[in-house]
């Protein structure tokens, strides 16, 4: 098969297309044809040498896909050749063939394009385990997203108004603001031009810049609120309050998902399948897709990324 092979760190240059083994199903595991995969900024940063696959992880970048299963390995539950899915996976979507663990595999939902159910695994199980499992979001409570434009954003904001809450989010630009408004999102504040913190109260807050924006997040929560970082783009390091903090009896989760034993993914997985698949089914959420680029191209949805100027997601088709 063929893959994206990463030499060494760098730019998107470095990104490669060619020949490499193809995967072998081990127990429990299953072989997707990989039709397409997604870009996510921890790809970004396996690329530049800062984000190693998990042990025994697929060296080459990708962390979600979708495509037909082509084999199953021993001990697989509910999945036969043939099958239509997408999955989270450890490492390994950017090829033509990807082995992950069958409980890290769904089903394509009604509706949605096989192509574009492969941007749904990682913003899914992202959103429910951190929004609704971790922050226990509840209906009438207000959700603030953080770079609500994102592949993640997007999905925030289509769930959380679904299950009944008010959405604020973050975005840096007019443009930005405004699709998120089309999507439910109930207010947007320019983090350019605006200081959010000054703006805006909110129960649960899923932040995606660390420590740049500590001091702020725990100035917005309510009494009660918790807030779910899940990125550092903005720092490893800030200074917590622990009297706001103490004061407002709030809580702050930090959380990964790349990690995670299999048998916690596979209940974050059963969570999505049993809450946001029936969403999508009935076509009251859906994905949110800026671009496809061939896999052999993936140095152009690399750029993409990271010019910032995208909403939703980048797609990696085969």
């Amino acid at each position: 098969m063929r893959a994206i092979v990463i030499d060494k760190p760098g730019g998107p240059e470095v990104l490669t297309w060619r020949e490499v083994p193809d995967p072998l199903p081990e127990r429990g595991e299953v072989i997707i044809d990989v039709a397409a995969s997604a870009v996510n900024r921890a790809d970004a940063l396996q690329r530049q040498g800062f984000y190693d696959p998990p042990p025994g992880a697929s060296p080459y970048p990708g962390m979600e896909c979708s495509g037909v299963v082509e084999a199953v390995g021993p001990d697989v539950e509910g999945f036969a050749p043939g099958d239509r899915v997408c999955a989270l996976l450890s490492g390994g979507g950017y090829a033509e063939k990807v082995a992950v663990p069958w409980q890290q595999v769904m089903r394509v939902p009604e509706g949605v394009d096989p192509v574009e159910a492969a941007g749904l695994p990682e913003v899914a199980c992202t959103v429910w385990s951190n929004v609704f499992m971790t922050a226990r979001l509840r209906k009438g409570e207000t959700l603030l997203v953080h770079g609500g434009a994102s592949g993640i954003g997007t999905m925030a904001v289509q769930l959380a108004k679904a299950f009944g809450s008010r959405v604020v989010v973050t975005a840096g630009s007019p443009e930005k603001i405004a699709r998120c408004l089309e999507l439910g999102a109930d207010e947007g504040i320019d983090y350019r031009r605006e200081d959010f913190s000054e703006k805006v109260k909110a129960d649960v807050v899923l932040d995606i810049m660390g420590g740049e924006y500590l001091a702020k997040n725990i100035k917005v929560l309510k009494t009660g609120g918790r807030l779910v970082v899940i990125g550092l783009q903005g720092g490893t390091k800030g200074e917590l309050n622990l009297g706001a903090l103490l004061a407002k009896r709030a809580s702050v989760h930090g959380t990964t998902l790349r990690s995670r034993p299999v048998d916690e993914k596979g209940v974050i997985v059963r969570g999505v399948v049993d809450n946001v698949w029936p969403l999508l089914d009935a076509g009251a959420i859906r994905p949110v897709v800026h671009a496809r680029v061939p896999m052999s191209d993936a140095a152009e949805a690399h750029r993409i990324l990271e010019s910032g100027e995208h909403i939703g997601k980048i797609l990696l088709v085969s």
